[in-house]
């Protein structure tokens, strides 16, 4: 019936309650941060009210921008009991995959807004307002914020992000540099040798390596330093411990992953390898222009070619979304070669020290 009522619905003057509407991967959350600080610029006194995924929640608990979070799952029905008790919401953001919409429609929101072309057509019937990808080159966090407020320009302040809590953890000892080894793709991972140089080169300038890698990725570590040469955390932290690993590091050294977004909520240095991700799409942005934060990447890479993104099309999009069994070789991380990657962390490094002595 609300479908049905579409033409008529228009855009409420006055927002109380709002809801932002997805189930996306660790990375793609935390790039919705300027969609989050953007509303809450817009709107004040509103409460905003953002599904995630249950595994991310935790790092939402000292609610940034004062915005509350649901952890769900699309497969259990009980988490989303929360919501349809809740009164309607006022406005709805769909950020990503357009399905969500009709999620927001069910929630009672009456004007969802979505960049628009998902693909199939069917997700895209809810929406009230639809928005196109930009002619011009941006990052995809700064897409989304644009679609609260279009003239968005503030920046990232690491005091907008309480810490979580965490039990039990104890840091690596200082100073001490964070290389976290896996990713959502093999076609993300970094020839084993090549990480193992690099922690031989942070051990040489007094700095301690100290591997990382998400559940599951203990292996990973195994194959790049068999004997155990280094500390090994992989698949032994929470995110909320990942959080504070990293607020402690000299450094942070990673593939495009989840885990380079949570360095820069957390003001880590960072260094990110690029390989068949964009780092315009996936960098620093706008929003974070002034984290310490370095991309290593193969520029003019042939096979980065696709131009879309949550499959929508944009001529100036370069990025490489092909599975394992369409690109058997990837030569974009193996063409990064260890030269670049010392010079950024050096670069970082250096930088680092600079601000710790200015603040003595």
């Amino acid at each position: 019936m609300q479908l049905l009522g579409k033409p008529w619905r228009r855009r409420p003057q006055q927002v109380s309650r709002i809801l932002i509407a997805h189930h996306l991967l660790l990375g793609d959350t935390l790039m919705l941060t300027p969609l989050l600080a953007a509303l809450r610029q817009c709107y004040p006194q509103a409460e905003i009210l953002m599904l995630c995924p249950k595994a991310i929640a935790p790092l939402y608990q000292g609610r940034p921008y004062d915005v509350s979070v649901l952890p769900w799952h699309p497969a259990d029905a009980k988490s989303l009991l929360p919501l349809w008790q809740a009164p309607g919401f006022d406005l709805a953001f769909v950020p990503g995959d357009n399905r969500y919409s009709w999620l927001a429609l069910a929630a009672g929101a009456r004007w969802i807004v979505a960049h628009g072309h998902d693909r199939p057509a069917w997700k895209n019937w809810p929406l009230d307002e639809v928005h196109d990808y930009p002619a011009h080159a941006d990052s995809w966090h700064g897409m989304v914020a644009k679609l609260a407020n279009k003239d968005f320009r503030d920046r990232y302040q690491s005091l907008d992000w309480p810490a979580p809590t965490v039990s039990h953890f104890k840091a690596p000892p200082q100073p001490y540099a964070v290389l976290h080894v896996g990713a959502s793709s093999p076609l993300k991972f970094w020839p084993a040798e090549r990480w193992l140089a690099l922690a031989d080169w942070l051990q040489r300038q007094g700095i301690v390596p100290c591997w990382s890698g998400g559940p599951g990725e203990e292996a990973l570590v195994s194959a790049i330093d068999p004997t155990g040469r280094y500390v090994s955390l992989a698949g032994q932290l929470t995110l909320a411990a990942m959080w504070h690993l990293l607020q402690h590091a000299r450094l942070l050294v990673c593939p495009d992953t989840g885990v380079a977004h949570l360095g820069r909520l957390v003001n880590v240095p960072t260094v990110v390898l690029f390989g068949p991700g964009s780092d315009v799409l996936c960098g620093a942005g706008d929003f974070w222009r002034d984290a310490p934060f370095r991309s290593v990447t193969i520029r003019d890479m042939p096979c980065r070619n696709q131009r879309v993104m949550f499959r929508r099309e944009a001529a100036w999009i370069r990025r490489c979304g092909r599975s394992v069994s369409e690109c058997t070789e990837p030569r974009c991380m193996s063409l990064i070669m260890l030269d670049p990657v010392y010079k950024a962390c050096a670069d970082l490094l250096a930088s680092n020290s600079l601000l710790m002595q200015d603040s003595e």
